[in-house]
Formats: C-alpha cells, sequence, structure tokens
C-alpha cells in the first residue's frame, strides 16, 4: 500500500522510498526509511496534503510525495 492512500490513524511502517529522484532521497532525509513508524494524522480536503506523524516529527507531503512511500500495517 502506498502512504498516498493510507488510513487515518493507522499504525503503519515504512518498507521502502521509490528510488530514482531527487525527491526520494529528500523524503528518506526527512526520515522515511525502511522500517520506520509512520501514521497519517489527517488529510486535507479535496486531494490535498497529507499531515503524517514520523516518531517526534510531523510532516506535511503533497499525495504524489506520499504515493512514492510503500507502508505496510505493523
Amino acid at each position: 500500500m502506498q502512504l498516498a492512500d493510507a488510513p487515518v490513524n493507522a499504525a503503519l511502517k515504512v518498507l521502502e522510498v521509490s528510488a530514482g529522484s531527487a525527491l526520494s532521497t529528500r523524503l528518506m532525509e526527512m526520515g522515511l526509511v525502511a522500517g520506520t513508524p509512520v501514521r497519517v494524522v489527517g488529510r486535507a480536503p479535496f486531494g490535498g496534503a497529507l499531515h503524517v506523524d514520523l516518531c517526534d516529527t510531523h510532516l506535511a507531503l503533497r499525495r504524489t510525495e506520499a504515493a512514492l512511500v510503500s507502508v505496510t500495517a505493523s
């Protein structure tokens, strides 16, 4: 499942970030690496950004950015 499609408040774990772009490198620098627990806190209406809780960090990601991150239920 992609992070962009994950349900709100579900306990998730990052599997991988799609490689090959500067954006994927930046996402990994922000802490989205394999094995990291993550939770979607909220979604903006009309296909807007996702509010993601990652350890003690809060991120706002566009849906296109979140689609690069594969997650699984933990």
